[in-house]
């Protein structure tokens, strides 16, 4: 089996059945060796904050995968906080958003966001987070 390239993923969603597939899929593949969840983008964001202070480069994810539609902070909010901050992170992220929406609206205004690499519906398959991570630049 071949080790993964990826060292840490983010996953921001508070539907937590679709939260566990994933990581059921990704443990199950190897894809990645860790993985973080976030309920929301606040908490998410926070973590981004904490890690800008500390400039500790081993715990920003190389890919994350967003929600949209989340309590809290909705992922267009993380987006706008998050790419304030990414040039300063000092290292790529790849940001997938996820979504169950496929409003033509929603997808647009995703792909018009330079931090946004993809607009992926779900449900994910297992074919889909393959792809990402076995053809994500090392």
């Amino acid at each position: 089996m071949m080790s993964s390239k990826i060292g840490l993923a983010c996953i921001i969603d508070d539907d937590s059945m679709y939260v566990n597939l994933i990581k059921k899929i990704i443990e199950a593949k190897s894809l990645c060796q860790n993985l973080m969840v976030f309920k929301n983008g606040e908490e998410a964001l926070n973590y981004f904050e904490v890690i800008l202070s500390n400039l500790d480069k081993k715990s920003i994810p190389e890919i994350i995968f967003l929600d949209i539609n989340m309590p809290v902070m909705d992922g267009w909010e993380f987006l706008e906080g998050f790419t304030k901050i990414k040039n300063k992170l000092g290292k790529t992220i790849t940001l997938y958003i996820v979504s169950s929406s496929i409003n033509p609206v929603d997808i647009e205004r995703a792909k018009s966001i330079n931090s946004v690499k993809d607009y992926l519906i779900k449900p994910v398959t297992i074919e889909d987070l393959e792809s990402i991570f076995l053809n994500q630049p090392a």
